[in-house]
């Protein structure tokens, strides 16, 4: 998903060197793998529960998870109106570009966050101690910045500037 948001940053993109229509159908693309294995994983995740008679869904871990999976549902609908614009007539391109690159950054900080907090869970506190611990909290919190710095300098510092 880092990859699929990143894709249009002209400084930390691996597909920076393609055509603008290039970049935007592996945008789709990505995102939509990135969708595609959260379904499977909450899948597999509530099939586990299932089995082992535990509750669903109860920890903030969890319940962040399910929200941050909907968001993302979602948001790659909101994508489909950017890819077929004749699909929502009422707001402008520009305006859906920048309500989809704002909700998205919500939704990815919001699947940060959720990862954050599994690795505050009891279970990864134990099989992960020390330094390891801290360096694995700091991948979330560096990408979730990284992804902020590239849509709000993109989107909305750019608006900002050209009005």
């Amino acid at each position: 998903m880092t990859e699929a948001i990143l894709v249009f940053s002209p400084d930390s993109s691996l597909l920076r060197s393609f055509s603008h229509k290039a970049r935007v159908r592996a945008h789709w693309v990505l995102h939509l793998l990135s969708v595609l294995c959260a379904i499977l994983g909450l899948g597999i995740i509530y099939y586990n529960k299932v089995v082992h008679g535990k509750p669903h869904f109860s920890t903030w871990h969890g319940l962040l998870g399910l929200l941050t999976v909907l968001w993302a549902l979602v948001q790659n609908t909101g994508g489909v109106t950017l890819l077929y614009p004749k699909l929502v007539q009422r707001w402008t391109l520009s305006t859906r570009k920048l309500y989809h690159a704002t909700s998205g950054l919500l939704g990815y900080l919001l699947g940060c966050t959720s990862l954050f907090l599994g690795m505050c869970s009891l279970w990864f506190s134990a099989h992960v101690t020390g330094v390891s611990w801290y360096f694995c909290a700091l991948c979330p919190l560096l990408t979730g910045l990284v992804v902020m710095n590239q849509v709000s300098n993109a989107y909305l510092y750019r608006k900002r500037s050209q009005s």
